[in-house]
């Protein structure tokens, strides 16, 4: 008898014990999980980004019961410091953006994204239909737009191109201008601010490609010509904040896999950033935009440390 009241006693103290750390670790939980702070890349005007992304904040807090914030930075680079800054819970990120990010703050791909089933896309060197620029050589003495420092098809990419063809945009062009987004390179060659520029292209083929879709005129769109493309790169991709709750991470995963499968959920993503769908990723998908960064001669995270006051 002795024995089994010693036992309950220590069964009752272990009780008043841990109680109540256990309703503090739900409390916590739940207070963590209040707010899904989910980040987007402007890749196009930030307006329009923080418009079109509106649909899928919306679908995330029904399915989750949780407020949604979106964050839509000025710059590419303002994604990365958000995320390893610990503001963001999720975000979109270019190839570029992501392999910056990976090393910069704790974060894990979990998707990326694909058009047509095809999980690449492409950067598209373009100039006005009616120029004499046929060739990489021909942009030498011309001037030229690259989109955001961080953009995967409107500036890494485009650099690892033009090292490859023997060119220094630095040295060789006669101006460079930074436009900030694939929409402003597109009307900077159409309105020939530029003599070419650098932006992204779905397939080869000139069919599914920046220009086609900020253009909504088909006239206008036959004054974009493109005189070379890129290798395929790995999509654009989803990215989770390493402390996040894995199970969150998981219906988070699988809410974005289900609008992959869903008309409306495409259309979603076809505006937002003219996706498809998603499929799995994982960090090894990445490792040819990383040697990019490398031949390219572009060391983005010594700018960001200096971008940093």
């Amino acid at each position: 008898m002795y024995g089994s009241e010693m036992v309950k006693k220590w069964l009752w103290l272990s009780f008043l014990f841990l109680f109540p750390l256990g309703f503090l670790a739900c409390v916590r939980s739940e207070k963590q999980h209040k707010v899904l702070r989910v980040g987007f890349v402007p890749s196009e005007n930030v307006q329009q980004v923080a418009q079109n992304a509106q649909p899928i904040v919306d679908i995330l807090q029904k399915k989750l019961a949780i407020e949604v914030q979106a964050f839509v930075a000025t710059d590419y680079t303002g994604v990365v410091e958000a995320l390893r800054a610990n503001k963001l819970d999720i975000a979109f990120l270019s190839p570029a953006s992501y392999v910056l990010a990976k090393s910069e703050a704790n974060v894990h791909v979990v998707l990326k994204s694909h058009r047509k089933g095809l999980p690449y896309y492409y950067a598209a060197i373009i100039t006005h239909a009616d120029s004499a620029i046929r060739t990489l050589g021909d942009l030498r003495h011309k001037t030229f737009a690259f989109g955001d420092p961080l953009s995967t098809t409107g500036h890494i990419l485009p650099k690892k191109m033009f090292r490859e063809n023997g060119i220094d945009p630095t040295k060789d062009f006669k101006n460079v201008i930074y436009s900030g987004g694939h929409d402003a390179t597109v009307l900077a060659v159409l309105n020939r601010k530029v003599d070419a520029g650098a932006t992204f292209s779905n397939f080869p083929d000139s069919k599914d490609a920046a220009w086609t879709q900020y253009l909504k005129d088909p006239e206008e769109r036959k004054k974009i010509r493109a005189i070379a493309y890129s290798e395929p790169i790995p999509a654009d991709n989803l990215v989770i904040n390493g402390n996040m709750d894995p199970e969150l991470a998981k219906k988070i995963s699988g809410i974005f896999l289900e609008l992959s499968q869903d008309a409306a959920g495409k259309k979603m993503l076809r505006d937002l950033y003219q996706i498809d769908g998603f499929v799995s990723a994982t960090d090894q998908d990445y490792d040819s935009v990383r040697k990019a960064f490398g031949i390219a001669g572009i060391n983005l995270k010594e700018a960001l440390k200096k971008k940093r006051p």
